[in-house]
């Protein structure tokens, strides 16, 4: 299993290519979306929407075994493709390593620069419900 770290770094690695290219940068993100996995159309509730986005974003998680796999979508191009970085990021680990996870690779990519304080603000977010997801299925792996 490759560790959360290493999976940032992997992802910091591959924008440094992009060499700070704004519009080489969100094209790249827009493609990292599409090839998130689609979503069922079932999931894509009132419940399962991330709270402070500004585009709807569907969040899920449950336990395989005793990690957690994220599913997730947007309605927009590039906040779908922000949400794949941390499923790719957080998807197949283990609650605890989540919930303790420190989420590094967006200030060593400098995306602030690439997307307004509104996204920012939602990729906060979506960290912040993955992470009280991974909360609250640790207690299942705990207790059985």
């Amino acid at each position: 299993m490759t560790s959360i770290a290493e999976i940032q770094e992997d992802i910091v690695n591959e924008f440094a290519i992009l060499d700070g290219d704004q519009e080489m940068t969100n094209f790249y993100i827009m493609e990292l979306g599409q090839k998130l996995p689609a979503m069922d159309e079932t999931k894509k509730t009132d419940e399962n929407i991330v709270k402070g986005c500004q585009s709807k974003v569907w969040l899920t998680a449950a336990l395989d075994g005793e990690k957690i796999i994220f599913e997730a979508d947007s309605n927009t191009a590039i906040t779908k493709g922000l949400v794949s970085l941390l499923v790719r990021v957080l998807s197949g680990q283990k609650p605890s390593d989540i919930v303790t996870a420190e989420i590094n690779f967006p200030a060593q990519i400098g995306m602030e620069r690439f997307i307004g304080t509104q996204r920012s603000n939602g990729f906060a977010a979506m960290i912040k419900q993955m992470k009280l997801y991974a909360l609250a299925l640790q207690a299942k792996v705990v207790n059985g």
